[in-house]
């Protein structure tokens, strides 16, 4: 895997890799990877937007156990600011049927209320992930270097990320493992035992976990992957691939309109 990543660097012109520590095992992985495969040409980004104490710590963990280039931008006051610009001219703006009576309910929406609203809480929860891609781009232009994403295989195939989120990265290193397999390899990596055995979290919101709100485990879903629909119970079956064919969009480039050569009447 670092040879592939040095090899992408190499093909790429770039400098080095940037990623983005979060204090979970894939990017403790995708970071150290980096290390080995670049050395002192990669920089880690932690970047804190009313987020869990805990990811801080254990992001900082794992940069000071392997001695990992970092620096911290706290994006809390940008994801206030962009969410109060939003929310206001949402609220304000002249909208379809369909949608004015939803922006109305999520303009007037305290954060308790807010919190038991999901399809609200999702999308004031998928700027953090936005805002963090932008940051990371900032620093990899700026550097020259390309963004490694942490996404691993089950978290692709159902889509757990944000479009245009943590789905916008340059290189996905950890693509075709598992989150078994990435636990393996962290191990091998000798990555902090804390983080290996976290409980996994996107770090939407305070409480929030991956297999809570995903509805199975990632053992389930990896019987899946690796077995087929007829290692799990047919109800759960639907779950997953209901979930796979909802995402199918984030997997793919934006479909292109092709117009017709000849003129239609």
């Amino acid at each position: 895997m670092a040879g592939w990543l040095r090899q992408q660097v190499k093909a790429a012109g770039a400098g080095g890799i940037v990623v983005g520590l979060s204090g979970g095992v894939d990017s403790a992985v995708v970071a150290r990877v980096s290390q080995m495969a670049v050395g002192g040409d990669l920089v880690t980004v932690m970047m804190p937007a009313y987020s869990d104490p805990r990811d801080e710590q254990d992001a900082g963990l794992v940069a000071q156990h392997f001695k990992l280039p970092v620096m911290t931008v706290d994006l809390s006051e940008p994801y206030n600011a962009l969410l109060a610009q939003a929310q206001r001219a949402v609220a304000t703006a002249s909208l379809g049927a369909s949608a004015a009576p939803a922006a109305a309910a999520s303009a007037a929406n305290t954060a308790a209320t807010a919190s038991t609203d999901t399809a609200h809480r999702l999308a004031l929860a998928n700027v953090k992930p936005r805002l963090r891609m932008a940051t990371l781009y900032f620093v990899a232009n700026h550097l020259n270097y390309l963004v490694a994403g942490t996404g691993n295989r089950s978290e692709i195939a159902i889509g757990y990320y944000t479009k245009y989120g943590d789905g916008g990265v340059d290189l996905l290193p950890l693509a075709m493992l598992v989150k078994s397999e990435v636990r393996a390899l962290a191990r091998e990596l000798d990555v902090p035992m804390s983080i290996i055995e976290k409980t996994p979290s996107a770090g939407l919101w305070l409480g929030q976990t991956d297999e809570g709100e995903m509805g199975f485990t990632y053992g389930e879903l990896e019987r899946y992957l690796r077995q087929g629909p007829s290692a799990l119970a047919p109800a759960l079956v639907m779950k997953i691939e209901r979930l796979i064919r909802a995402s199918e969009h984030k997997r793919h480039l934006p479909p292109v309109f092709e117009p017709s050569r000849g003129r239609q009447t």
